[in-house]
């Protein structure tokens, strides 16, 4: 065997059984993160027919929103500020898990959880001010389905974050756990994502 053949194992050898950068995790097509992907973007057209049906709305009611409505603009801007650092966290998060720095990957992760609760006790909070239901109209139907699904995503995402926060209590991550912590990463910038074509609909656009 020569040198440079002796070279080629030895780089093979240490992708397989050593530390995964994040890029390299990016990139592998494990099955886990393809299957996530597929659901993402069925769940895609899910939202997109949700917000379709908004703007349907929308363009049928001479007055959109109906009068009485009153929405807590501060409060629907400041969530989307913590969702959006929640999701710039769980980008450091997983890059950290990918690197086995697990100390400041569960300070990313908790600093995550944190800003996805937050997002949540705000979005309950705003519901509570609100001076419709979802029987009041058109409006209110849409509002409350498109805001209350995607409570139910941020609310799941939150759940495998702590799942995930525990796992990191143990050993090292087993390289095939991270294809998991990445598929946690895309489902919840999906989350972030989605959220902006909401809130552009519903409180930029209206």
């Amino acid at each position: 065997m020569n040198a440079k053949t002796a070279r080629f194992h030895a780089r093979s050898s240490q992708r397989l059984s050593g530390p995964v950068s994040s890029r390299e995790l990016a990139l592998r097509t494990h099955p886990l993160i393809f299957g996530v992907v597929l659901f993402l973007a069925q769940d895609l057209m899910l939202f997109g027919g949700l917000i379709a049906a908004y703007f349907n709305f929308r363009a049928i009611d001479a007055v959109w929103p109906p009068g009485g409505v009153r929405l807590d603009e501060l409060g629907g801007a400041v969530s989307t500020g913590l969702l959006a650092l929640s999701s710039l966290t769980m980008l450091f998060a997983t890059h950290h898990i990918a690197k086995q720095a697990f100390l400041a990957a569960r300070m990313w992760l908790g600093t995550t959880i944190v800003l996805g609760s937050a997002f949540l006790l705000l979005s309950m909070q705003g519901w509570s001010k609100l001076t419709f239901g979802v029987d009041s109209h058109a409006y209110g139907s849409i509002y409350y389905v498109m805001t209350g699904f995607h409570m139910l995503h941020v609310a799941i995402g939150v759940v495998l974050m702590l799942v995930l926060f525990g796992a990191m209590r143990t050993t090292a991550l087993e390289r095939d756990r991270r294809a998991g912590v990445e598929a946690i990463g895309y489902y919840w910038h999906f989350v972030f994502l989605v959220w902006l074509l909401i809130w552009g609909s519903i409180y930029v656009v209206r």
